[in-house]
């Protein structure tokens, strides 16, 4: 039996298939969906989301959303952003974190909200470059640039 899953964004579809698991990253902690899964709508975080099928992975980067659980063996998941691993520039991703990391530095200059937007910025970054090297090491892949700062 498997999971109809489908990840959206608001520009695109991000993934339509079907899969036998899905692992999300929730408000709750991490998340995993078998086939016949309860109800159920969680707030995602930034994170990894992993489908497995026919023992294959696919890794997809997000941002925050939400992920819903439907009856009938459905999951959609709305995301803020959204990307596949192949689909980011591991170069990209690096000089983001970066950007980033240096912003950090300069902590004690910067507003509550600019630090939190800083903050924010290098998990994206992190999360990216750790979901773009597990399919693709050293390979760069074109970005949408749905996490660029």
């Amino acid at each position: 039996m498997k999971l109809k899953f489908q990840i959206v964004t608001p520009e695109r579809t991000v993934l339509s298939k079907e899969v036998d698991a899905l692992t999300c990253p929730t408000t709750m902690g991490q998340i995993t969906v078998l086939p016949n899964h309860i109800p159920l709508i969680a707030s995602l975080v930034p994170g990894e989301l992993i489908a497995k099928n026919d023992n294959q992975s696919e890794h997809i980067a997000v941002s925050g959303g939400f992920v819903e659980v439907r009856p009938g063996n459905e999951i959609v998941v709305l995301a803020d952003t959204a990307e596949r691993s192949e689909e980011i520039s591991l170069e990209r991703a690096e000089q983001a974190k970066v950007r980033a990391e240096q912003a950090m530095q300069q902590a004690s200059t910067l507003s509550r909200e600019e630090y939190a937007a800083t903050q924010a910025a290098l998990q994206r970054s992190l999360v990216r470059l750790r979901v773009a090297k597990k399919s693709h090491r050293g390979h760069h892949g074109a970005s949408e640039g749905t996490f660029n700062e």
